[in-house]
């Protein structure tokens, strides 16, 4: 894929997205989503349903992202009364508690706001057995905080958080979304991204079912998704952003499963952006298809190579995000803009739960 200076410069990643078209909601029905194909070898795009996703692949070897999301959003109470709010950033797997007394404790990362309110030293307590002090603070509102809690901490967040639902989505967490903004193969063990790995929210058990009856196979990774998702590039040379880290694990039956699709010729697909950053920074560490666990920053756009993804299933992304440059790295930045305009023209939902665009 040969590469022009605009695959390099933020703007030649813009494109206007009616507001209306940013989808608020789910689909009523978990699948009943709409589905874009784009073939990037001759350009050529089919329109179709989610359900109908077989009918577009060979048996092939479906990567998908195991993380769960947390209710990492909760509003506290400051010792002078006001009110602020934390969301956890740090995945749950990663924290080291310590027991003291009764309780536990434990330093972690997170966002305050209002952060201007919260002085270091300071206590925002959520309920009588959860509370955090202010260590340290960072940019755009972000800091180090000590948690103290007493029993289970997952419990704890399911209990008194909330889901932090991404930002475009204007209106609280409701209780519906604590089933339709996980993905039907979410695992507990694997509880700690901040975001879902939207491209899995379409699949139903039936789906999967049906697949794997006509020959296709399915493997896991883990990335917990961090708030870095949302940010911005800001860099007007792209190839200047400094992408964000996640931790992601790469067991060795999924390397041995994707060495056996390789050698057999069946089709890897990275089911979302969060499995195709896996796949491809586990490469990048490593230099082999092998198991990895450890932080990713790869960053993906047209010049960078795909290693070990043939085929990607995502979601529609924001503007001048890293996520669709990561698209254009599979399919080429024209192709992708093409693609995003015929959605925006057929009215295709976009971001979290919006439709889906496989990329053959």
């Amino acid at each position: 894929m040969t590469t022009h200076t605009d695959d390099f410069n933020l703007t030649g990643y813009h494109f206007e997205l009616p507001e209306a078209l940013i989808a608020q909601e789910p689909p009523a029905v978990r699948g009943a989503s709409r589905l874009m194909v784009l073939n990037r070898k001759n350009g050529n795009l089919v329109t179709d349903m989610f359900a109908r996703l077989g009918d577009y692949l060979p048996p092939c070897l479906f990567v998908i992202n195991n993380s769960r999301v947390v209710a990492a959003r909760r509003a506290g109470t400051r010792a002078s009364g006001g009110k602020a709010e934390f969301l956890l950033l740090s995945p749950l797997p990663l924290l080291r508690p310590e027991q003291t007394g009764g309780g536990w404790t434990c330093e972690a990362q997170g966002l305050l706001r209002p952060a201007k309110n919260l002085r270091i030293g300071d206590t925002l307590r959520f309920a009588d057995d959860f509370a955090l002090t202010v260590l340290e603070k960072g940019e755009f509102g972000r800091g180090r905080v000590r948690l103290e809690w007493q029993g289970d901490l997952a419990g704890l967040l399911e209990r008194y958080g909330s889901l932090p639902l991404p930002p475009y989505i204007r209106r609280p967490a409701t209780e519906a979304d604590a089933a339709r903004y996980q993905t039907v193969y979410s695992r507990k063990d694997k509880a700690g991204s901040v975001a879902a790995p939207t491209a899995g929210l379409h699949f139903t058990p039936e789906l999967r079912e049906s697949l794997s009856a006509a020959g296709h196979q399915w493997t896991e990774v883990t990335l917990y998704v961090g708030y870095g998702t949302f940010s911005p590039v800001r860099a007007a040379d792209i190839r200047k952003h400094v992408m964000h880290e996640e931790f992601v694990e790469l067991p060795p039956e999924t390397a041995s499963a994707i060495q056996a699709a390789k050698a057999e010729g069946r089709p890897v697909v990275a089911v979302g952006t969060t499995a195709a950053r896996t796949l491809e920074g586990a490469f990048a560490a490593t230099g082999s298809i092998g198991p990895y666990s450890g932080f990713t920053d790869i960053f993906l756009y047209p010049g960078r190579p795909v290693r070990v993804v043939d085929h990607l299933l995502t979601n529609f992304h924001l503007p001048e995000s890293s996520l669709i440059m990561l698209t254009a790295a599979f399919a080429g930045r024209e192709a992708i803009l093409s693609a995003y305009a015929r959605a925006v023209e057929e009215k295709f939902r976009f971001f979290s739960y919006g439709d889906a665009m496989l990329i053959l």
